[in-house]
């Protein structure tokens, strides 16, 4: 534990001598949009009252087929900085975002965050092995505290950058956030501590790869590779799930969850919400981490 936090404490404090982006200064708050609502709350929590963070993917919608509305087109030719973060939605609109309006910034706050593959469970891996060059990336970092104390570090660096007179209030703001991360991070390792290597727990949607890395945990996913799984999958599952003993399957509400009800039908397993995608990330995550605590006793 104490390697762990110190790991963390040292990317909190790294951002100290690191080269700035150069973008033009501007008076009173921040015009600022971002992707998703975790993104709000990481914005928030370093530029306070000095921006003003409107969403792009509303709450209930999903990030991988969400259409900008005309408001939102309209309102991003007014903003003067784009937070992204590698979701499937910006693949398809970015560009398109920032034709709209070419003197806004983009900055994407995944810069130098390694992502991992988002793979289906193992069996499925061992049979699709001529597939693997073609894997998703897991677009989920923000469900890792340590990668979220690197995506703050790029909020940061491009705040103090565009509002160099409140540069000291972002990086106050900034430290008093990544306490706050190692303090949940701590919090949540301690629920896992007595669990063992590599406790499963089932979700339709692979969102919670970074979190299941970061705890020793792993993901039993149902959707496979972003499809519905087939019959025979759909079986290899529900032979899994029993001999796991597992009887929580974990839904997010962004997602139709048809296949979870199936297996959780066929084994008698409970289906729990797992939201992925909520706007006070560090409750939510606690949250969330108790739940997956509480499926596995």
């Amino acid at each position: 534990m104490v390697k762990r936090l110190s790991l963390l404490i040292s990317v909190a404090l790294c951002c100290c001598g690191m080269t700035l982006l150069t973008i033009s200064n501007a008076a009173g708050s921040a015009q600022v949009f971002v992707s998703i609502l975790p993104q709000k709350y990481f914005v928030e929590k370093i530029g306070g009252e000095l921006v003003d963070v409107s969403v792009m993917v509303k709450p209930g919608a999903s990030p991988a087929t969400y259409e900008p509305k005309p408001h939102q087109m309209v309102a991003l030719s007014m903003a003067k900085i784009y937070f992204a973060i590698g979701i499937p939605f910006e693949k398809a609109w970015l560009k398109k975002i920032t034709s709209a309006n070419p003197n806004m910034v983009v900055v994407h706050t995944e810069r130098g965050i390694e992502k991992r593959a988002m793979s289906a469970h193992k069996q499925h891996k061992a049979e699709k092995a001529f597939e693997h060059h073609h894997e998703i990336k897991d677009p989920h970092i923000w469900l890792s505290p340590a990668l979220v104390i690197l995506q703050a570090r790029n909020i940061l660096e491009t705040l103090s950058n565009f509002d160099p007179i409140h540069a000291q209030i972002y990086r106050s703001n900034y430290k008093k956030f990544t306490e706050e991360i190692i303090q949940l991070d701590t919090e949540i390792m301690s629920l896992f501590a007595k669990k063992g290597d590599k406790v499963e727990f089932m979700v339709f949607h692979p969102a919670w790869g970074y979190f299941a890395q970061a705890y020793g945990l792993e993901q039993v996913p149902v959707e496979i590779e972003g499809k519905e799984p087939k019959p025979a999958e759909l079986k290899h599952l529900i032979k899994h799930a029993k001999e796991k003993n597992i009887k929580v399957i974990f839904v997010q509400p962004q997602f139709s969850a048809q296949s979870a009800r199936t297996i959780a039908n066929t084994i008698g397993a409970e289906i729990v919400f797992a939201d992925p995608l909520a706007l006070n990330w560090a409750d939510n995550l606690q949250r969330v981490a108790e739940k997956f605590s509480t499926a596995f006793k």
